[in-house]
């Protein structure tokens, strides 16, 4: 489906085009058919070869243009429509100052009534005025509704339009301005809005996006049908449960949940007016909403808009800046940055231009560091020239810093604590202030090693404190006269050796704790190994224990670590035998 406004027009002649071409009624109220005046946006649809068009017949006077904007700002073609016999008005500059702004960049001319007067002039005229416009260049074509002239020549430029159309993206998140909101006696509350990107489908959860409230679709018609689904681009009714009409107005959204970001304050740059020509108040439109702003200056072209209500916004977004006051259209906007740093030192606003000069979104992970991939696509950047690490966009540097910094923080926590057996890696995470998987990579990037949720250096042992090596050196010296005649506790207490002591002696590859307050030397396991393989066999604990000169406190532990490691087996009857001692 192609959807279409109908602009440029104010009297009645625009509607009776749209019912010529459609067979149906835009002008939904009585007020609007008895004064021959559109006031309220109509909808109507017609086939041209095998293609549906729909319409959005939006008003032309100017105490309707917020209604006219709200109708113009989701669609991407317009009819732009010019009688023969009254040429052009001034509320056709309006509606075409406005489809400038928001950059509207097909559509089609149409003078009506040239059986009224010669068409000839007014075509010439209004395609000049379109030619200096984002429309640039259109067909024209002149009609007469009274005696059919021109319809067919219409259609024929209406399937041509059809093929110059962008394809849209179907599996995009949905964004659905509302324009209309309304009850029906059985079904409740059904809304309507131009689906310009996405799929919308029966049973899909979509979230309120003024309020965040989750609602249902409960059924989805278009083009007068019911249908499963609808996709882009596509004028649409949503019946929904779970939202009552009083909580809908022109302007809302409903919205892929989780997809979106509400922005109250963005920069942008500017179309077809200078920063300094702008009133610091304006109405900002975008979509079917009008919202209220103050404007700041940051370049000539580039502005940071201060929203009176936060919008669903992503960069790259079109809409357009109005006076009211002046009742005028003085620019059209491009979402440069959807969530703008604040200003707060003198120069910020110059820097912050020179930054919207470049790639506003690398920009944006510069000044966060890392970014999670969703979250730029949320904010509308599907591309950066940021490093991309897993699922996140990383600054350039950032993980090269991040190393030197981790190694660092390693230094000074063994520093503070030399028995630590390393830094927690939480804590070295908070420090960082990096998501887990990112300290992963930087920590790669280091000689640090990462094991029981501990970060210390890898390679060579750790070095011990002065007392602490004092100490294990004494009981080294004991060790190597009597290998398995462990210092007892009493023993180890008068040396300063707990177990915080022990346990960094072990680390260093000094000593072997067998059990709590239980040491001996490094080379335990093999040496007791050997002297265990020339025993008969199988042996039992007491015979192990005097053939390596030790004691039933150090044998038993010894023992277990033997069996654990897979060096002895132990039987049933709790003897022993030593494996591959007889292979």
């Amino acid at each position: 489906m192609h959807v279409l406004a109908t602009a440029g027009h104010v009297d009645h002649g625009k509607s009776t085009l749209v019912r010529a071409l459609t067979g149906m009624e835009p002008d939904r109220l009585a007020e609007e058919r008895r004064r021959g005046l559109t006031v309220e946006l109509g909808f109507v649809w017609t086939q041209v070869r095998e293609r549906t068009f729909a319409f959005v017949d939006v008003p032309g006077h100017r105490r309707f243009v917020p209604t006219m904007l709200a109708g113009t700002g989701p669609v991407a073609a317009v009819l732009f429509v010019v009688a023969a016999d009254e040429g052009w008005q001034a509320q056709s500059t309006e509606h075409l100052a406005a489809l400038d702004a928001l950059g509207v960049r097909h559509g089609l001319l149409v003078v009506t009534k040239a059986d009224r007067a010669d068409p000839g002039p007014v075509l010439a005229d209004a395609g000049e005025r379109l030619a200096l416009t984002s429309l640039g260049r259109v067909s024209a074509v002149a009609v007469s509704v009274r005696s059919g002239r021109g319809l067919a020549a219409l259609r024929a430029e209406l399937a041509a339009l059809g093929d110059r159309l962008p394809v849209p993206d179907t599996g995009a998140d949905v964004r659905l301005w509302i324009d209309r909101a309304f009850s029906v006696r059985g079904a409740g509350t059904v809304v309507t809005g131009t689906l310009g990107a996405g799929t919308l489908r029966v049973g899909d959860e979509l979230a309120l996006g003024r309020s965040g409230r989750r609602c249902v679709v409960r059924g989805l018609e278009s083009l007068g049908r019911p249908s499963a689904a609808v996709a882009a681009v596509a004028r649409v009714a949503v019946n929904l449960r779970g939202l009552d009409r009083h909580d809908l107005s022109r302007g809302d959204t409903l919205l892929t949940p989780g997809r979106w970001r509400h922005i109250d304050e963005l920069d942008v740059r500017l179309r077809g007016a200078k920063a300094g020509e702008l009133h610091r108040e304006l109405v900002l439109h975008l979509g079917a909403a009008a919202v209220a702003c103050r404007v700041r200056p940051l370049a000539t072209d580039v502005v940071r808009l201060s929203l009176s209500r936060a919008l669903p916004v992503r960069a790259g977004d079109r809409g357009l800046v109005r006076d009211p006051g002046e009742h005028r259209v003085p620019a059209g906007v491009d979402v440069l940055d959807p969530s703008p740093p604040a200003l707060r030192r003198r120069g910020a606003a110059r820097a912050r231009a020179v930054e919207l000069a470049g790639d506003p979104a690398a920009a944006f992970v510069r000044r966060h560091g890392a970014v999670a991939l969703d979250e730029l696509r949320a904010l509308g950047w599907q591309s950066h020239a940021s490093e991309r690490v897993g699922r996140w966009a990383v600054a350039d540097g950032l993980l090269d810093e991040a190393a030197t910094r981790a190694r660092e923080a390693v230094a000074r926590a063994h520093a503070r604590d030399p028995l630590s057996p390393g830094l927690a890696l939480e804590e070295l995470r908070r420090e960082l202030d990096l998501p887990g998987e990112l300290v992963a990579v930087a920590v790669g990037r280091t000689d640090l090693v990462v094991g029981d949720g501990l970060v210390r250096p890898a390679g060579a042992a750790p070095s011990l404190p002065a007392p602490v090596e004092r100490a294990v050196r004494e009981v080294e010296r004991r060790l190597a006269r009597e290998p398995f005649a462990a210092p007892d506790a009493h023993d180890l207490a008068g040396l300063g050796l707990g177990p915080r002591q022990l346990a960094a002696a072990e680390r260093a590859g000094r000593l072997l704790r067998l059990a709590d307050g239980v040491v001996a030397r490094p080379d335990a396991v093999e040496a007791a190994t050997a002297i265990l393989s020339r025993l008969p066999e199988p042996f039992t604990v007491s015979e192990a224990r005097r053939a390596l000169g030790t004691t039933r406190r150090v044998a038993v532990p010894l023992l277990e670590l033997l069996d654990a490691q897979g060096h002895t087996r132990r039987d049933t009857d709790g003897r022993r035998t030593v494996r591959g001692a007889h292979t």
